[in-house]
């Protein structure tokens, strides 16, 4: 038997409190905000350690396959031993592999020290979503994620800039003392002002149960992969961006921060207006939606390459804009639609996405990289985001089954009372 069956103390007194919000935003928000800091700083890494290119890379994507392999682990911990525990311990691991990262004398020590970063700094973002389950109602969880999704995309819009800027004026090394100095701040915010959250659970555990009945769904297998593939198109084009606009383009490091800027600003408005719409529209409306703008845009940007217009950074990051609109529509309904379709086993259902998003993701911005700086246009690389829309498309055409789509609100709602009703 599943579910919660008693709140902490207090957690009335959390859900209203400003700073555990605050402090949700920042700890959700490390591992991907220092991701996204070092990567306009990839091409000096590659010149300064004599490197090519594409092991360079590799501290990006070692560091998302340690975000994937945390999502694994941190999650389980924090059920058995804390939140506060396991939240503070990966914090301390992360600081102490952000300093190992300030002392790296070449690429091999970097990436390994930038892997058990994300491995300490991600569970802030499996935990985090674990406490808004302990401290809010039910019907208040999913708003406080996308409160929670919205305020991190800030943060994320500007770290690339951020990054660029401190490696134009102090070097890549600068990068690191910034990321080690917000980690402890963050650490000590938790030891400070965030007691333990954690429910007391039912006895027994249905874990292996929930796995074996949501991966012989279609439904739920279509829909993650939906989700998971219109990740990719993020992934694939971080990885070449970086190589385009610096060595392609000849443009600085933070110049490519402020252009890769305007693509998340274009995922939040994507997401804020999905939020607008969505109790107006059925999830499957609203993914075709998303599916036809990540279509329309990337096949722009495919004809600009052939073209040669988007050889210029405006063309190429206008027209992926459109690209990221639709991708925030997509991600966010067909991760409802997934998480949906077993609510009792929502947790299950987000972990499994996560690790799939950030492991595959780990792969495509490698590749993304090696078509970005082995390439002397766009066109490898928008081809690329084309096929990931299109294979994106085809999950919602050929697996998830059309009679089984409809997952309204309604339906969700009863899903919820029933699972309320069994705890």
């Amino acid at each position: 038997m599943h579910g919660m069956i008693s709140k902490p103390p207090g957690a009335a007194t959390l859900a209203t409190s400003r700073l555990v919000l605050l402090l949700l935003v920042v700890m959700t928000g490390i591992a991907p905000i220092s991701l996204y800091m070092l990567v306009p700083a990839l091409p000096v890494l590659a010149s300064n350690f004599g490197s090519d290119i594409s092991i360079a890379q590799m501290t990006v994507s070692l560091y998302m396959v340690g975000i994937a392999l945390s999502q694994l682990i941190m999650g389980p911990l924090s059920d058995r031993f804390g939140r506060r525990l396991v939240l503070l311990g990966g914090l301390a691991l992360m600081i102490a592999a952000s300093v190992a990262c300030i002392f790296a004398q070449n690429l091999p020590q970097l990436i390994a020290a930038r892997f058990f970063q994300a491995l300490g700094g991600a569970a802030g973002m499996v935990v985090s979503r674990a406490i808004i389950r302990d401290i809010y109602e039910r019907d208040r969880v999913a708003s406080m994620i996308s409160l929670v999704v919205a305020a991190l995309m800030i943060g994320q819009m500007v770290s690339p800039l951020t990054g660029g800027l401190i490696e134009t004026a102090f070097g890549w090394r600068a990068i690191f003392y910034a990321i080690t100095i917000a980690a402890i701040i963050v650490a000590v915010g938790i030891a400070v002002a965030l007691p333990e959250t954690r429910r007391t659970r039912a006895a027994g555990s249905g874990f292996r149960r929930d796995v074996g009945i949501l991966i012989r769904n279609r439904a739920f297998v279509g829909y993650v992969m939906c989700q998971v593939l219109a990740s990719q198109i993020i992934f694939t084009f971080a990885g070449g961006g970086p190589y385009i606009v610096v060595t392609q383009m000849g443009r600085s490091s933070a110049e490519y921060g402020a252009w890769f800027a305007t693509t998340g600003f274009a995922y939040l408005v994507g997401n804020l207006l999905c939020v607008r719409f969505a109790p107006r529209h059925s999830l499957e409306k609203l993914i075709w939606f998303g599916l036809a703008l990540q279509l329309c845009g990337s096949l722009l940007n495919l004809l600009w390459s052939f073209a040669g217009w988007n050889e210029a950074p405006g063309w190429l990051f206008g027209t992926q804009m459109i690209v990221m609109v639709g991708n925030a529509f997509v991600m966010a309904n067909s991760a409802a639609g997934a998480i949906s379709i077993r609510p009792e086993a929502a947790g299950t259902a987000s972990g499994a996405m996560g690790f799939l998003q950030q492991g595959i993701g780990a792969l495509m911005s490698q590749f993304g990289a090696y078509l970005g700086g082995h390439s002397a246009t766009t066109l490898p690389l928008t081809s690329a985001v084309l096929a990931i829309s299109l294979l994106c498309a085809c999950m919602m055409i050929f697996v998830v089954p059309h009679r089984e789509m409809v997952v309204s609100e309604t339906l969700i709602g009863q899903a919820e009372e029933e699972e309320s009703g069994m705890m």
